[in-house]
Formats: C-alpha cells, structure tokens, sequence
C-alpha cells in the first residue's frame, strides 16, 4: 500500500508540478495617451486571462498609467475593450501602480522584490513579486520599444539593466523558471544578445531585433488602435486553449503563425517551452470565454510607429465639418513637421560626425577621418548591438539633453536610434558620438528646447 501511496505521489509531482509552486505575475503596459490606447488594453485582458484560469489575484501585480478608461477622448466612458466589439476588460482589474509611479525604476524593484527599493522611489508601500525557489514567474510587457531598449511613459528601461536584474534574481534562487512575452517595436534586441540560455528563463517577442510590432482592430466609434497583433494572438490562444495540455511551445508556434507581420522570436531557455501554458498563466479551466472577433487582427494591421499617422488620417475621413477637418489637416502638418524635425536632428548629427570625429581602425592600428558617413545608410542599416556602452549612453545623452522630444514616447525618434547604433558599430567613439549629438542638439532648439 505504501509502494502506491509513494508511486501515485510521484506521478502526480510529474504531471502537476511541486504543490508549494505557486505562480506569480507581473503585467504592464509602459505607455501613455489615448492614441497608446492598445497597450492599456492588452494588459487589461492580460490580466482577466490569467484570473480566469486561476491565478490568485494577489500574485499579479500590474503597471498601468491609466488614463484611457476615463479620458475625454474615449466616447465609452469607464470600457476599454481589446478587440472588435470585444467586453470591458477593464472592470476587475486591480492596477497596483499608476501614473508617476510606471517607471524601469519601479519595474525593476517590484520584479526583484525589493519592497524597500519600492518604498523608496513611490513614497508609499507596493506589492512585488515575492517568487521563490519553487514559483514560476510570467512577465507580459505592452510598450514602445527601440534596439535595446523599452519604453516608459517617462523614461526608458535599457537592456542590460533588465539583464542585471535577471541575473541577480537567478543568483538569489528567486523563481524556478521565469517565462516573459514582450509587445514592442524591436523587442528582440533586448534578449538577442542578453539572455543567457541557463538561467531557467524563456522569452518571446512580437518582432525580431530589427523591425516594428505591429497594431491592429482599428475601431472607427473609439478613432484608435484596440490592440496588438502579437499581444491578442497569444491571448485568443489562452482564451480558447486547454491551457493544462497546451505547451508554451505550440502556443509560441500558433502565435508565430498568426503574427505574419513581424517576425516573433523567442530566447534563452528553449526547454521551457516543452512544459505547459498552465505552469505560467494557471491551472484551472477558465470559464470566462472571449467570444472570437469578427476580423483577424492582421486584416488592418499596421507597423507601431505608422499609428499616430494612421489614426489621424482615420479622423480626417471621419470628420464631417470643415473645423474638424482643418484641425485634423493641421495636426497632419504638424506631425510631418516633427517628423522632418526629428531628421534634421540626425542629419545634423551626421554632419558633425563627419567634421570632427575620428574613427578608430582596429586591423589598421591607425587613426583616420571619415568623410563619407550617408545619413541615409545609416538610418536604414540594421546592425545587431554589440557596442552597447556607447550606444546606451548616447542614448541617454539624447533623451536626458533633448527632453521636449520626449524620446521614450515617440515612435518616430526611436526608430532613427539605428543611427545611434550604426555610427557606434562603426568603431566610432563613444564620447565623439555624444559631442557630436550636443552639437546637433543645439542646431535645433525648438525640437530640444528643455
């Protein structure tokens, strides 16, 4: 009797995993304004999917600036929905940190653990994710992003910070093995280079490190994007999948396939994916059911930094006065300004790169000037990091000097940072690229002015 008692004890660790396992969840949505709408919504139906299949409520901590339920744009006051004529999946969801408070800073600490650190940099106490040796951790982030790096309402999360904290957290022995679903513009540059494949954890990515995500289910009542193609394939699998038969690969596969738009990529640990959906987004059978949206999320899809475009040129369709059409018209002008703005300020920064930069030739073991840097060649190249000091602190010599840009938010100016990118993979200097952006930076006061 006690040979079965042992045996079924042993079957049942294999197939259902060590009891004291408990799932833990951190969910955000990085972004800000009306026209970011889809982020918010993802992670809004992030949440609801994994409550349904059981994940407890205080194990899900959640970053959300909120502000699209109830913003003046939103003619559906209090309802966010994440496809066409899709629920509210905003009632019930508990967002633990709002506004101010969605920093890399914040993300970081309450990702770690560090209740302290949280304390510290919110001025009030926060939940975290308190993993141990035993937990799974599942991760899901809806944002902006750039090469090697996540964008924040207010800052910008680099790739070796994320890095450092998943290193220190597998130090610590703080999870069993960790799964994260990135939506982003260039989400895999932030693992391509900088998830080691032995520290139990798995990431999958909307886009490869070089191409945009994509957005899709423009709604013409809302005048916004619903949600991302990525983020809704891999969450109308979990909606309609056993999740406790499903594996982690079949749904990377399902999603890959229906993502025909950008390349999805995963990372690190690939033997995770051999294990269950369950393991990360819950157990239990979920008996709330999205119904199936009318349209594929590719039918209207469009790359991430065409959509403030896009929802203009919808509006300008939709209006019906001459008023509402001259202010449309005219948001259009603007926006093609800045646009043009945000060139000039990396031609500029080319130009000066050519005057008075030099590079270093390490095969050579010789100094020479460059002259024939193309602006044009270096925003279309596609290098993968491998300079990543000078890159990030040039990076942040940009967003930190050039602050009225608003880099962290604004699709357009993170994807001319393959410039920032290409120059350093040249071989040249870091602090030449600095002196060289200050010096293009005060060429355009009014896109910089602080």
């Amino acid at each position: 009797m006690m040979k079965i008692f042992i045996v079924s004890a042993f079957l049942a660790a294999i197939f259902l995993g060590s009891a004291d396992c408990k799932n833990w969840a951190l969910i955000v949505a990085g972004s800000s304004g009306y026209d970011n709408y889809r982020h918010q919504a993802d992670i809004c139906h992030a949440y609801h999917v994994l409550r349904s299949h059981g994940v407890a409520q205080e194990n899900i901590v959640t970053m959300m600036y909120d502000d699209i339920a109830y913003s003046e744009e939103n003619p559906y006051q209090g309802n966010i929905i994440n496809q066409p004529d899709g629920p509210n999946v905003f009632p019930g969801v508990l967002i633990d940190y709002k506004k101010q408070d969605v920093t890399p800073q914040v993300f970081l600490a309450v990702l770690s653990g560090d209740k302290e650190k949280v304390q510290e940099l919110t001025g009030h106490d926060g939940r975290v994710i308190e993993s141990g040796p035993d937990d799974h951790v599942f991760v899901n982030f809806a944002d902006h992003g750039g090469p090697g790096l996540l964008a924040f309402p207010d800052s910008i999360l680099h790739a070796k910070d994320l890095e450092k904290t998943l290193m220190t957290m597998h130090k610590k022995n703080q999870y069993k093995k960790m799964v994260l679903y990135v939506e982003a513009c260039e989400s895999g540059s932030m693992f391509a280079t900088k998830l080691p494949k032995d520290i139990n954890i798995y990431a999958a990515t909307a886009s490869s490190p070089n191409e945009s995500s994509y957005a899709c289910y423009f709604d013409e009542k809302r005048q916004t994007y619903l949600g991302d193609v990525f983020s809704v394939n891999w969450m109308q699998d979990s909606d309609k999948e056993n999740l406790e038969t499903e594996i982690l690969q079949k749904q990377y596969l399902i999603t890959k396939k229906e993502t025909n738009t950008s390349e999805v990529e995963e990372y690190g640990d690939l033997s995770i994916t051999k294990m269950t959906v369950a393991e990360f987004q819950g157990n239990q059978a979920s008996f709330v059911r999205m119904p199936p949206s009318p349209r594929h999320p590719t039918e209207d899809a469009v790359p991430a930094p065409e959509v403030p475009m896009k929802i203009l040129e919808h509006k300008l369709k939709a209006a019906t006065t001459y008023n509402e059409k001259r202010k449309v018209a005219q948001a259009i002008t603007d926006l093609m300004a800045h646009y043009t703005a945000v060139d000039g300020l990396f031609q500029s920064l080319v130009g000066w790169m050519e005057k008075n930069s030099m590079r270093w030739y390490p095969a050579g073991g010789m100094l020479t000037f460059r002259r024939e840097l193309s602006y044009k060649t270096l925003a279309k190249e596609r290098r993968p990091i491998t300079q990543w000091g000078c890159y990030e602190q040039a990076v942040d010599e940009l967003a930190n000097s050039c602050q009225n840009l608003k880099l962290h938010q604004d699709y357009y100016a993170l994807q001319q940072l393959f410039v920032l990118v290409n120059l350093c993979e040249r071989g040249y200097d870091g602090k030449d690229v600095r002196l060289a952006l200050l010096q293009a930076i005060k060429d355009h006061p009014r896109l910089c002015a602080n």
